[in-house]
């Protein structure tokens, strides 16, 4: 008797014991997967415009895009400490980011030998972000995080400014997929654009998502993670679309300012 009343209490026990690690285990799997979960759709993209040495089907703007977001994203951590995997994932993201504008700029610029160099000291907004340097991108980069660091540092005390800084973080992030989904527009086609890619883009916003909302994150976060999910949703609408019923495409690269990477 005092056997069968014993077993399941130690059977209970064993099992709370196993679960513990296993839970610390998912805990690990799931911040690794949101630090390094954001950067691996742009590997095959990454590896396709090396291959191809073409980066027309690419909007470096996506790139814009997720370095404004980021940059935002850490300044609003100092005014409201949010989990360090968000953190984490923001700093790794600029830098592939940057790694995708090197290659992009490497890439066009060599299919480009006769076009006229642009620089960012020309401020000119009708090349804004069609730089021909690469450095170019870095001091735009590193202008505007100085600038939002600063009236940052001195804001840091208004709790309106901070939520809204935090809003436009993920506001921002959440319009990644806009500079692809109109480039795919202009182009009548997703020639050019990963769909491994955007793929990846729609279950790691997913996933992302869902982390969001379990973890308790500022309801910012998770507002935003569910309008990305739509906008991959209708990238990949595009991809089935402009698959099933080509567009007669408008040529494009006469036009003067059809050679912008958008």
């Amino acid at each position: 008797m005092l056997r069968e009343f014993l077993l399941p209490i130690m059977e209970a026990d064993g099992w709370e014991w196993l679960m513990a690690p296993v839970q610390q285990l998912v805990s690990w799997g799931a911040s690794a997967a949101m630090v390094f979960g954001g950067v691996v759709p742009y590997i095959p993209q990454y590896r396709d415009i090396k291959r191809t040495q073409n980066a027309e089907g690419f909007s470096t703007y996506v790139c814009l895009v997720l370095l404004v977001a980021n940059i935002l994203r850490i300044l609003f951590w100092f005014g409201r400490h949010f989990e360090s995997p968000l953190l984490l994932q923001s700093i790794i993201m600029i830098i592939t980011m940057l790694l995708m504008l090197k290659l992009c700029t490497e890439v066009r610029v060599t299919n480009e030998l006769n076009i006229k160099r642009r620089s960012f000291s020309d401020f000119d907004l009708n090349y804004f972000w069609h730089w021909s340097k690469f450095t170019d991108y870095v001091q735009c980069v590193l202008t505007f995080t100085g600038v939002t660091g600063y009236i940052t540092y001195l804001s840091l005390d208004s709790v309106i400014f901070v939520e809204t800084l935090g809003f436009l973080a993920v506001f921002t992030e959440a319009m990644l997929g806009i500079p692809q989904l109109f480039r795919n527009y202009q182009n009548r086609s997703t020639e050019g654009m990963s769909v491994k890619m955007v793929l990846m883009w729609t279950s790691g916003d997913t996933f992302k998502t869902v982390y969001f909302l379990l973890n308790q994150a500022p309801f910012q976060f998770s507002i935003c993670g569910l309008l990305q999910v739509f906008v991959d949703m209708a990238i990949l609408a595009q991809v089935y679309f402009y698959s099933c019923y080509p567009q007669k495409l408008t040529s494009h690269t006469t036009h003067p300012v059809s050679t912008k990477a958008l």
